[in-house]
């Protein structure tokens, strides 16, 4: 694993823009950033990365198998009792997943470390699937990458697949905060490998669904809506007025209801109870766990429901070395194991592996000056040489 400098394409932005990433550039920041570049070798993708993330998928899919129906398991979780029946239909109804995101820190030299997994409404997918694989064919055609280099990502293929499955035949609405251009962005995306699929898609904000008293959730045509894909988190939904509304009605979610489990930062300490000292987890327990003691005082604090590094906390001898500020913590905190983040240039960089319908298919980094990844760090693409 290398770090690699190059330069940038002097036409990326109108590039960015004529493909619809109008979101490259952030509060004036650069959220896309090519003037580096990641280099793996085809040995480290294949069994550093894509090998233990499909292992790592296995032993959460085991989790949920034993939670669903596990008081204790969901209880430690938070997940609030009323929506229990629903997550344990949604599993044991097979209901299925069309993605989702591991992020782990590698360095190349040992084995990749599961951070967290993006379980639920991981974005950032349409600069993965798409965005990057276009820097690299025109990196490679203007040289600046190896003629030989290739790349990890099957991401695109794989999501049109996987919305046949998931589709067969039934309309798809999509729906979110679509007044926020990257919710926006990776809704659009989405929507459009939906239609190459052969779906019938409609994008609708979630404020503007509303409910029909035949017991079904409508579009503002008010059409009821079958199936519907939310890039809006479980706990938000849960929250929300229409959240006791649920169980009452036919519309499937992907994700699916099962998924709250998953998106939940409570699966750490609960992957390690379950696979102790497995060599891709890091030693992690509730805070509230005697046992959270043995971690000592260097340790990373991190909220059940935290997204995008919000009020996550790296200790080390006791001293907080950084914090992010956000909303989160009510609902209570994990601790894990402090696994430094490798230094690349005073960069650190977090691996996020894709799955698709459960197979490992794809690779994105994000780095920052600063060791927790935020909505702010930067987007670097990746290569195989």
């Amino acid at each position: 694993m290398q770090r690699i400098t190059c330069p940038e394409r002097d036409d990326w932005r109108l590039t960015a823009e004529q493909a619809g990433f109008e979101f490259h550039t952030i509060d004036g920041e650069r959220y896309w950033d090519e003037r580096a570049y990641y280099a793996f070798t085809l040995d480290e993708i294949e069994r550093e990365i894509e090998g233990p993330t499909g292992e790592i998928d296995a032993m959460c899919l085991e989790l949920v198998r034993r939670a669903v129906d596990d008081e204790r398991m969901l209880r430690r979780l938070k997940i609030p009792e009323a929506f229990w029946p629903l997550i344990s239909t949604s599993w044991h109804n097979d209901e299925g997943s069309l993605y989702g995101r591991l992020d782990l820190a590698f360095d190349g030299r040992g084995p990749a470390k599961l951070l967290e997994y993006n379980a639920d409404t991981p974005t950032s997918i349409f600069e993965a699937a798409v965005f990057q694989w276009t820097w690299l064919e025109q990196a490679i055609e203007r040289r600046i990458t190896p003629a030989r280099a290739d790349q990890f990502n099957s991401i695109h293929e794989r999501l049109i697949e996987a919305w046949k499955a998931l589709g067969k035949g039934r309309p798809l609405h999509l729906t979110g905060l679509v007044e926020n251009v990257e919710d926006a962005g990776t809704l659009a995306y989405l929507q459009d490998t939906a239609v190459q699929a052969g779906l019938a898609t409609t994008l609708i904000d979630i404020a503007d669904i509303g409910w029909h008293d035949d017991g079904n959730f409508v579009d503002l045509d008010n059409r009821a809506i079958a199936l519907a894909f939310k890039l809006y988190p479980w706990e938000w939904m849960f929250d929300d007025t229409f959240g006791a509304r649920l169980a009452g009605t036919s519309t499937r979610w992907i994700e699916p209801p099962w998924k709250a489990i998953l998106s939940n930062k409570g699966i750490l300490p609960l992957l390690w109870e379950m696979f102790p000292h497995h060599p891709n987890l890091l030693p992690a327990y509730f805070e509230d766990d005697p046992a959270a003691a043995s971690l000592g005082a260097s340790f990373v604090r991190k909220p059940l429901y935290s997204r995008e590094g919000a009020n996550v906390a790296l200790v080390s001898g006791g001293v907080t070395l950084a914090q992010q500020q956000g909303p989160y913590g009510a609902e209570g905190f994990v601790r894990q194991a402090f696994a430094s983040l490798p230094n690349f240039s005073d960069q650190y960089p977090v691996l996020g592996s894709w799955l698709v319908d459960h197979i490992s298919c794809g690779l994105s980094i994000r780095e920052d000056e600063n060791p927790i990844t935020g909505n702010s760090s930067r987007f670097l693409p990746h290569a195989i040489i």
